[in-house]
């Protein structure tokens, strides 16, 4: 054999054993679907591209999310070079709304025993759109989801009716009427079943996946991934901007604390980046930061509790329509928002309450303090001498002759000299 043709045989067997090791990447969506879920689920279907891997399996329970984040979610699965299977598990875990999309969009659906999807109904948060607006709202979902149904060889009747009637389906249900490919208990279930099969892409080409006994590797999200999630949670991000903000307030209020300052601002400006990528209202945030006001003027004006009150209500509206989202998982919560914002208001009005008294006060420490105190002449000032004041012995000047014993008033402090009068001419002290 020619050496040519034995490099070519080589290179072709390296081939074959390459693409039969191929592995499964698998991840794992437990959450709602924003942002930082479409950017997890792209960077592992560009790893799998990149690693020549035969499929990733995305395992999947969400009550739903975001249509921005969706659509993204949407054009990766559909232009993936690699088969995507995506697989509702494990039992008790759901697909809906949003979910219902992703799932759709797929080279194989599949669920647990024990899941159910549906009602991808499109909603708004506050205030209902008009007629013709939630109709084409309604058209464009359901036209959306045609699309990639027809293209999957699923049922487009039942799908549609998930959009435009919120339907709910269980795994069965889903199974029986085509809705999805299989019902599997575990993945290697959905392996066995799936394998040989040919399987028809989006794009019309066919491939047939042998995954059972293939390695199954995980892509877990990144430490900046996994911060970002935690702290789009809606309740997460107002306790957040709530602390940063009192924190802030505090450090106003007692310039140099330096603490405060500083925690005020890590924690704002990561509640800034989450607001960044979460549909925030500004006129909730504007509620909010006009609350901080409310509790302020308590403290100066002295309502008897009307301003603070006002400030609560004001803080916790603003904080149950801080997020625009389409699902009650993707808003704060009105628990979250009562305990947030009532001991919030209690804390900063007390607070401004004692720096405002504070700075009433009259100064009673150090040289002012002494301004004003009545002290003894230990000797006679002619015109300087000793004088005792506040429990301590003191040099003293005075414009007039005081006999040792005199009483007399502090005007003014130079240095460690006071300058004293007697009290039976003094003027009348100012507090």
């Amino acid at each position: 054999m020619k050496p040519s043709r034995i490099v070519v045989v080589v290179a072709l067997i390296l081939l074959l054993v390459s693409a039969s090791s191929a592995d499964v990447l698998k991840i794992v969506v437990n959450d709602r679907i924003h942002p930082v879920t479409a950017e997890y689920i792209a960077r592992a279907l560009d790893a799998a591209d990149a690693n020549h891997d035969q499929a990733v399996l995305i395992e999947l329970n969400t009550p739903g999310g975001f249509l921005d984040s969706t659509d993204e979610i949407i054009k990766k699965v559909i232009a993936s070079p690699v088969p995507v299977i995506i697989y509702v598990t494990p039992s008790g875990s759901r697909a809906a709304s949003a979910g219902l999309f992703i799932l759709e969009s797929a080279d194989v659906a599949a669920m647990a025993p024990g899941t159910h999807t549906g009602a991808a109904h499109p909603v708004t948060l506050f205030g209902k759109p008009d007629d013709v607006m939630m109709k084409k709202i309604e058209n464009d979902a359901a036209a959306q989801m045609r699309s990639v149904v027809s293209k999957r060889g699923r049922n487009i009747e039942l799908a549609e009716s998930a959009v435009r009637e919120s339907k709910s389906f269980t795994e069965q249900e889903a199974l029986d009427k085509k809705l999805i490919d299989y019902v599997a208990s575990d993945e290697q279930d959905l392996f066995r079943q799936l394998s040989a099969k040919p399987l028809k892409r989006f794009n019309g080409t066919t491939v047939t996946l042998n995954l059972p006994g293939q390695p199954v590797r995980d892509y877990p999200m990144t430490l900046k991934q996994r911060i970002l999630a935690y702290i789009l949670d809606p309740d997460i991000l107002y306790i957040i901007l709530a602390i940063g903000a009192l924190c802030l307030y505090f450090e106003f209020n007692h310039p140099g604390a330096v603490v405060p300052g500083t925690i005020g601002v890590i924690f704002l400006l990561l509640a800034a980046f989450a607001m960044h990528l979460l549909p925030i209202r500004y006129a909730a945030l504007a509620m909010i930061l006009v609350a901080f006001g409310l509790f302020a003027a308590e403290a100066k004006l002295a309502s008897h509790g009307v301003l603070t009150t006002g400030g609560i209500v004001l803080m916790t509206l603003g904080a149950l329509m801080l997020v625009d989202s389409p699902i009650p998982e993707m808003r704060v919560h009105v628990l979250t928002a009562l305990a947030v914002s009532i001991p919030l208001g209690l804390i900063t009005a007390f607070l401004m309450g004692i720096a405002l008294r504070a700075r009433r006060n009259k100064i009673t420490t150090g040289e002012q303090g002494l301004i004003g105190e009545i002290g003894l002449a230990q000797t006679a000032l002619s015109p300087s001498g000793k004088v005792f004041v506040h429990g301590e012995l003191w040099d003293a000047v005075s414009p007039v002759n005081i006999p040792a014993g005199g009483q007399v008033v502090v005007r003014r402090v130079e240095g460690l000299v006071l300058r004293v009068e007697p009290v039976a001419v003094a003027s009348p002290v100012m507090a």
